[in-house]
């Protein structure tokens, strides 16, 4: 696997998410070296000097908010001067309640921003470096709710939905050079975006999703559903009839 016999520099982009927290650790006790990036800094260096502790070869905090474009560049110029292999992570995303949506629909384009068309303008950018250096992974976190439009959460659904496809056709792109890019779709995880939300199930500690991504990347999985039984629960839904399925509330 990538990493077990050279250092490796990994951007984590929405570093402070519960499941972006589970994965950063996890490759720290790999020894790479590792950017975490988001808007809370202060978090951030403290999840820094977590990984330092588990034996990262360094882990810096850096400031990026995707819908604030100029925070980009320089986090690309801090890769550009890392040797090796190149990989990102991304984790950026937002999911009002729909009916907040409902109530204000110019909440609609924060929330394709951020789960959607920052993080793929911010991949756009980085795609050329990893493609020069003949290698390395990109880790897309998209949803189960992007595989079909439901009524609870439509909007996020369809901005993961996007997000699906960029990366599907940023893999065809990247694997030319040797690279590769991981889709991942987990169900609900136990973080931040779920707490409080009624009518959950079956839901994942974010250590179980990290463990499910490394995998992935170690078998260059294009994409998988975590935890897996969700691959399942998806192809049901994804199998219901348009007439019935419009009449259900799931």
């Amino acid at each position: 696997m990538p990493g077990h016999t050279t250092t490796e520099t990994w951007i984590i982009l929405g570093a402070t998410s519960s499941m972006a927290r589970a994965l950063s650790r996890a490759l720290a006790e790999q020894g790479h070296a590792l950017l975490l990036a988001g808007r809370d800094t202060e978090d951030m260096k403290r999840l820094a000097a977590d990984c330092d502790a588990r034996g990262a070869a360094w882990a810096q905090a850096v400031a990026f908010d995707a819908r604030k474009p100029a925070t980009f560049t320089p986090l690309i110029e801090k890769l550009s001067e890392q040797e090796g292999m190149l990989n990102a992570a991304v984790f950026v995303g937002s999911m009002p309640e729909q009916s907040a949506i409902d109530e204000d629909p110019s909440l609609i384009d924060g929330t394709v921003t951020d789960s959607f068309t920052g993080p793929a303008r911010f991949l756009q950018m980085m795609a050329p470096l990893i493609e020069a250096r003949g290698g390395g992974t990109v880790v897309g976190i998209g949803s189960v709710a992007g595989d079909r439009g439901r009524v609870g959460n439509y909007v996020y659904g369809a901005a993961k939905a996007g997000f699906h496809t960029y990366l599907s056709g940023l893999r065809n792109r990247l694997g030319r050079s040797g690279a590769h890019v991981v889709t991942v779709k987990p169900g609900f995880v136990d973080t931040a975006m779920t707490w409080g939300i009624e009518g959950m199930f079956l839901v994942a500690p974010p250590e179980k999703v990290a463990q499910d991504i490394l995998r992935a990347v170690e078998r260059k999985k294009n994409v998988i559903y975590t935890p897996f039984f969700w691959r399942y629960i998806m192809l049901i839904i994804r199998s219901i009839p348009e007439p019935i399925f419009k009449k259900l509330s799931i």
